[in-house]
């Protein structure tokens, strides 16, 4: 197991009420740094405990007076900012839809949610990592499906994440010269809280079989892929999409 060392470090988790974001503040916290968490969701029980080095801050994300209050003050409080992880996000099954067809207010929903919450965080982090003088890390989190279309779409949900790895690709080309680095992750299938609809022990089974790596991915998947990126072992990386996925785009 690789053992990275954030001890010193500040970072700020959006997303961190659940699933991904909430295993990669935990990993995090677990190598030491300090962690500014922000959800709409209330503080997961697996954080408390780390009171010293992590504040949660319940609010929403699309609100960018609330993000910029928190991050600004979390910023002052703890010396600076070194890494920002983009990882909130909706996928709206039933709602979200064809396009041609949707309640373009759902849309709308979706991009401030998934994309806009994304330029609220790195709108309010990057001043901090500038002012510390040593650069910084943000990892903004995607998923493969933009790469495709889908028979069953989830257009908003594919379009705004396409928009992400956009996005984290033209942070990267600003801000290199200042050594911030920004990269985005896609995952493939995994068992979070937004895949509730694989309810039963059939279901999880057929999805992992489709994987070429047999399996289902996990929180714990992605927080590995997220402090790798963050942390100074990838400090000559910028400006990638990282697919982690089990292989599954060799399916596509």
């Amino acid at each position: 197991m690789v053992v990275f060392d954030f001890t010193g470090r500040h970072a700020v988790v959006a997303g961190a009420g659940g699933g991904m974001g909430e295993a990669i503040a935990l990993a995090l916290l677990e190598a030491g740094a300090s962690v500014t968490a922000i959800d709409v969701k209330a503080r997961p029980a697996s954080l408390a405990g780390y009171d010293d080095r992590l504040t949660f801050s319940q609010g929403d994300l699309t609100d960018a007076a609330f993000v910029e209050q928190v991050i600004g003050s979390a910023g002052r409080e703890r010396g600076g900012i070194d890494y920002l992880a983009n990882v909130a996000g909706v996928l709206w099954f039933g709602r979200d839809k064809s396009a041609l067809d949707m309640d373009l207010g759902v849309w709308d929903d979706v991009f401030r949610i998934n994309l806009k919450s994304f330029v609220h965080t790195a709108r309010s982090v990057v001043p901090h990592m500038r002012a510390g003088g040593r650069g910084g890390a943000m990892v903004h989190f995607s998923t493969i499906q933009w790469y495709r279309g889908d028979p069953n779409p989830q257009d908003a949900y594919q379009a705004s994440k396409a928009g992400v790895c956009a996005l984290s690709k033209s942070l990267a080309m600003q801000l290199a010269a200042e050594r911030i680095r920004s990269n985005a992750i896609c995952p493939g299938m995994a068992l979070t809280p937004l895949q509730a609809r694989w309810d039963t022990e059939e279901k999880r089974a057929a999805v992992a079989n489709y994987a070429p790596l047999g399996r289902i991915g996990t929180p714990q998947d992605m927080a590995n892929a997220a402090l790798f990126l963050l942390s100074d072992a990838a400090s000559y990386i910028t400006g990638i999409e990282l697919p982690v996925d089990g292989g599954l785009l060799m399916r596509m």
